[in-house]
């Protein structure tokens, strides 16, 4: 592991409740060269839905397309029908054909996500209608890899601090709380809400 990761484990084990999850868990690498577009409507697609049945709506409406890509201005000019028939429904068709209107629109395909500051993109793709402030957060710290996003209103980090810490019942209170306790793992939020996601994965809480 190199130092950079290093350093990162040493941060958030510094957090003593935290400290069992890093040593237990093997370090959540990020992902290189993804593509905010199309993980914006993958996304979408995956929403409420159980990650099987999910995938085969999402391979079914890439069907539609003749590389399996869902290029924006086709996907602006597709019917209703069709995606209606790979299993989504009216509202998530309607959001994608939003992320691929306004990807055109802005002009984003080529755009230098690296030159902005994680509020300036959150504050840009949340002008997307369907797309809300956790699904911004997701393509920060999945798809752009930004290493210090708190996604605060994500019930399974809630879920896994609440294990871990005696939070408060009133939810307003709770995420204060959480906001408090994450940061003590700055500049690296995102890791340690990677470990957190993979402590209940990995069921290593006990009953």
């Amino acid at each position: 592991m190199t130092n950079k990761w290093e350093e990162i484990r040493t941060k958030i084990a510094a957090d003593p409740a935290m400290k069992p999850l890093v040593e237990q868990i093997e370090f959540p690498m990020p992902t290189e060269g993804r593509d905010p577009y199309f993980d914006l409507v993958r996304t979408i697609v995956f929403q409420q839905l159980s990650t099987k049945a999910a995938q085969t709506i999402f391979n079914r409406f890439l069907e539609l397309f003749d590389d399996k890509w869902p290029h924006p201005d086709r996907l602006t000019r597709l019917d209703m029908e069709p995606m209606r028939r790979a299993g989504l429904s009216r509202q998530k068709a309607t959001y994608v054909q939003n992320v691929a209107a306004f990807f055109l629109e802005e002009k984003l395909l080529s755009y230098d996500w690296a030159a902005q500051e994680d509020e300036a993109i959150l504050h840009l793709l949340t002008r997307i209608k369907g797309v809300g402030n956790w699904t911004a957060e997701m393509i920060l710290m999945f798809t752009l890899n930004r290493p210090d996003v708190f996604p605060v209103d994500d019930l399974g980090i809630q879920t896994a601090l609440a294990k871990l810490y005696a939070l408060p019942a009133d939810l307003k209170e709770k995420k204060k709380r959480m906001i408090e306790i994450a940061e003590a793992w700055r500049p690296y939020r995102t890791f340690g809400s990677k470990y957190l996601w993979r402590y209940l994965d990995l069921g290593l809480w006990k009953p």
